[in-house]
Order: C-alpha cells, then structure tokens, then sequence
C-alpha cells in the first residue's frame, strides 16, 4: 500500500487500538481510488477543504468512526461510518448525491496485528486482501471517481476507404499521384468518384452497369449500339449511362406492366 507508511506515521500519536489502524488503512485506500477527506462527524465544518490525511478528531469515538469524502472530480460524496461490533468492524458507506449505499463486514484481526501498533512494517497483514475487499464492497458499488478505475474506451479499426466513401482521404505529397483504387463489383457502389475525382476512383453518380466490375462480354458503346447509336457516338472509354436496355433480342416493355390507376373500373 504505497503512501500508507507517512501516512501511519503522521497519524501514529493517535492510534491507539487496532480499529484505528485499520481505519487508517480504509482511508489510504479511499485516497488512493481518488477520494479525499473533507472532516469528520456527519455535518460539514468551517473551512473545510480536500485533504489526504485524516481530519482532527477521527479517532474520538473508538466505537462508531465517521468521516466524510469527496471525490476529485466532486462527483462522489461518501459518508462513512466505522461501527465496531465485537471484534468486526462494519464499514456503512453512502453517497449522499445518489443515495447508493454499500456495506464491508471486516474481521480487525484479519489484517491489524495489534502487538505491533509501533511498527508500521509489522502492524498490517493481507493488504491485497483488504485492497480487493474495499474495491469491490465499496469502490465498484458507488462508482470510481474521474480517471480512476474506469476503463478507457477500446480504440475502434479505421474502416478502410474502399468501404466507407464519404470518409476524406490522407492528404497526399504535392506532386505525389494517388494508388488507384479499383471500383467495387456492386453497380450500386456510386457517388465515389464525385466525392474525390482526383482519386482515381470509379462510381460517380451515374449509376453505369457497363463499369460496374461486372463482366458483359459483347458489349462496348463506342463501337455503336444497333438501332441505337452509330459507331463513334460515344468516345472511348467515355463513362456511357445508357438511355435504353442494352444488348439485341431483348423485349421492349409490355404496354401493361404498370397500368394506369383505376383502368379496371368501369365507371372511369
């Protein structure tokens, strides 16, 4: 428990009984999640402000301790009441902005070797028991103050430009040329190419199935479509955003595929 042995001996004149130990010991612990101590008793004093060691008079009721916490962040403010039972201690914890409450039950001679109350090095035992014991009964329940125990956000996978066309590519070198991205097989993959047309990318608006990525063999407008447009109408390798069904043999529309409304009453 680092910080703990200035804190212990700064309080040592104090101490007079294993529960004080272990109070001092719950307190570095709400220090070190990132609370820190406004007084003692249940109302606020004159003058108070945060500070890491403990208040004057923390340790007059050798029965029922009471400090009060508040979290960097003034997020969080903790009433904590100490209350000894026997040879338990009963930590009662309350968030008075939430009303949240949590409760440790703690043996003393769990982790306070009362023959050793002088010797920081010696008086405590099983702190990652208690550390665990504390975070979990009271930390966790009411919730850790900014910055400490939270888990940062798991950063996200840039989606790769190909699948995202409206994310702005890296700015490239001047006099550098952009790598050439292929179009995507899908002939609704649109809109790329009017977005960036400096990246070389295929997909404009025009919704063009003959550069699409899907093979049609036969088919090249620039050498003339029949009945349609004369040899050299559309220019190679032009984008062409055909006006009519593309290819021979193919049937024209039939007159009924989508009567007009209400032909099938006989009253129009």
């Amino acid at each position: 428990m680092v910080g703990l042995e200035p804190l212990y001996a700064w309080a040592r004149p104090a101490i007079s009984r294993p529960q004080d130990a272990l109070v001092c010991g719950i307190h570095w612990e709400l220090i070190r999640h990132g609370y820190r101590c406004l007084g003692a008793g249940d109302q606020p004093g004159p003058d108070e402000r945060k500070s890491e060691l403990l208040p004057a008079g923390w340790e007059a009721n050798k029965e029922v301790y009471t400090l009060r916490y508040k979290s960097m962040d003034d997020a969080y403010e903790l009433l904590l009441k100490a209350i000894m039972v026997e040879d338990s201690m009963i930590l009662n914890v309350m968030d008075r902005r939430s009303q949240k409450v949590a409760d440790v039950t703690l043996a003393v001679a769990d982790y306070i070797n009362p023959e050793h109350l002088d010797d920081f090095h010696k008086v405590y035992k099983n702190t990652e028991e208690l550390k665990t014991r504390i975070t979990s009964g009271i930390i966790t329940p009411l919730g850790p103050p900014a910055g400490k125990g939270r888990k940062e956000p798991e950063s996200k996978e840039d989606v790769p430009w190909d699948e995202n066309p409206l994310r702005l590519p890296p700015r490239q070198p001047m006099g550098a040329r952009a790598p050439h991205r292929p179009s995507p097989l899908s002939p609704f993959a649109v809109g790329g190419e009017d977005l960036d047309p400096f990246r070389g990318r295929g997909g404009g608006m025009i919704v063009d199935p003959l550069r699409s990525g899907i093979p049609h063999p036969g088919i090249d407008p620039s050498s003339g479509i029949p009945g349609g447009l004369p040899p050299g109408a559309v220019p190679p390798g032009a984008r062409f955003d055909p006006f009519s069904p593309i290819g021979v043999g193919r049937s024209g529309p039939d007159p009924d595929h989508l009567p007009p409304p209400g032909y099938d009453d006989m009253f129009m």
